[in-house]
């Protein structure tokens, strides 16, 4: 069981940098320490807590740790919108971005280029609808493939635009991946995937969960886990 803790009573807010950033604190009844770590984005401090630990401790442990935060904040990827002659990542690949204004709207693989035409304004919102399809038709695909190696019914899947968590199956009956992770190599957007079917099975993470994961899915996933620890950061670069 998990209990978010919106607005603690002791400043449920930090300054990193001459910003103000929220501290959101994450209750684990399972967990045994508190941790500690700041959004894929920036946007916020968490902190994990076990259910007897108090929020007040909690928001002081971020507090003493901001010098830590501030230089994580530090080295995330700065914010840099798509352009013409620049680049975009898909599939984990690079891709060049070569905008023509008379060519198509819709954005068409070429090689190790992305041809798109229409006029510069509005190019990121395109370039962000065409990869949001392909996440979406990458993780469909994904998940027939997973629910038929668990053995259960597949549900539908939607994308989220999260600044959180990769993926949720919140009620066993809906999945939703975030749609960042089509920038991602495919073996890091179908850890994710799989995580949330086995999750279908085994709303938890006991052994017996992770047992499934490990069956259906047919790489490593502490591999997956640590590309996403190591450059998850960077997939909020281009479109926020």
């Amino acid at each position: 069981m998990i209990d978010w803790i919106r607005r603690p009573p002791l400043e449920p807010e930090i300054e990193l940098a001459g910003k103000r950033v929220p501290i959101v604190l994450k209750r684990l009844h399972n967990a045994r320490r508190l941790t500690l770590r700041l959004a894929p984005d920036g946007s916020e401090v968490r902190v994990t807590l076990p259910a007897w630990a108090e929020g007040r401790e909690a928001i002081a442990f971020a507090h003493a740790r901001c010098e830590w935060l501030a230089g994580q904040l530090a080295k995330m990827p700065q914010r840099a919108a798509p352009q013409p002659g620049g680049t975009v990542r898909y599939r984990g690949d690079v891709l060049h971005l070569a905008w023509e204004p008379s060519a198509p709207r819709r954005p068409v693989l070429d090689g190790d280029a992305l041809r798109i035409g229409g006029p510069e304004t509005g190019l990121e919102t395109r370039l962000r609808r065409w990869l949001e399809a392909e996440a979406l038709r990458l993780c469909e695909a994904d998940l027939l493939e997973y629910c038929a190696a668990a053995a259960v019914d597949p549900v539908p899947v939607g994308l989220t635009r999260a600044q959180r968590r990769w993926g949720s199956c919140s009620d066993r009956s809906r999945i939703r991946i975030n749609w960042r992770l089509v920038q991602a190599p495919d073996h890091v957007r179908r850890s994710v995937v799989a995580h949330e079917v086995a999750h279908l099975v085994h709303f938890d993470h006991s052994a017996a969960f992770h047992a499934l994961l490990a069956r259906i899915f047919e790489g490593e996933i502490d591999a997956a886990d640590r590309w996403l620890k190591e450059h998850g950061r960077g997939l909020y670069a281009a479109f926020g």
